[in-house]
């Protein structure tokens, strides 16, 4: 099911995903995904459970088939409503994270610094320079994907992916920087790694960061990481 909405001219494509759930995919802006995010969630749409934005859609799940079939019209008809010609600029967060870039920690670093043609001092210092932005969470539960790399750190996945990537570990894949929140297998060129708990099951919400926050790195030391663990 396509449409465009009368005024704004964004087109949109909703497609099944599974019997109770659909994708809505609005290109790859994240103020349009965001946008579209927080109308799904402020509509407050009855049998709606969950709206998960992703890197070029967001995905709406629904309790049962039945409340699919009932939401869909009403959804429908939501996205094909213009938006206000006055919109209120959307209030961002701002969330530093430590790191520590030490070899013990980025297991990557000479590989990026053979692409980058800098140094591990050199590659920290451009990391933690930028301003990154959310794009969207996903892969493991709360990876983020952040936008905002550097030119000059844009780095090729690993030709074979590690089986293991340690929890923490910041990583570089191709233009895109992100952090493994736990354990798992990974592609990503590691460059070091925070003490900071991404993904937490008794904190609410248990995400740390959500698409549309802003991040920033700080570089720490060795023992500013094993003291943070303590």
């Amino acid at each position: 099911m396509r449409g465009r909405p009368a005024e704004s001219g964004v087109p949109w494509d909703l497609t099944p995903l599974g019997d109770s759930a659909f994708v809505v995919r609005v290109g790859d802006s994240l103020g349009q995904i965001l946008a579209l995010t927080h109308k799904l969630e402020t509509a407050r749409i009855e049998g709606v459970v969950d709206v998960a934005p992703a890197f070029a859609s967001v995905a709406v799940f629904f309790a049962s088939p039945e409340a699919l079939v009932r939401g869909t019209n009403t959804i429908q008809a939501l996205l094909r409503r213009p938006d206000p010609a006055r919109r209120e600029k959307q209030k961002t967060r701002l969330i530093e994270i430590p790191v520590c870039y030490e070899p013990e920690y980025g297991l990557d670093l000479d590989v990026v610094s053979q692409v980058s043609r800098l140094s591990p001092n050199e590659i920290a210092l451009r990391h933690t320079a930028a301003t990154y932005r959310v794009r969207c969470v996903g892969f493991t539960p709360g990876f983020p994907y952040l936008e905002g790399l550097p030119k000059i750190l844009a780095t090729p996945r690993r030709a074979s992916p590690r089986n293991a990537v340690p929890s923490g570990s910041v990583a570089i894949g191709g233009i895109q920087t992100g952090i493994y929140p736990r354990a798992s297998p990974g592609g990503w060129n590691i460059i070091g790694r925070t003490p900071m708990r991404l993904f937490d099951v008794v904190r609410e919400p248990a995400t740390l960061l959500q698409a549309g926050d802003r991040v920033r790195f700080r570089a720490i030391s060795g023992e500013q990481f094993r003291e943070w663990e303590k």
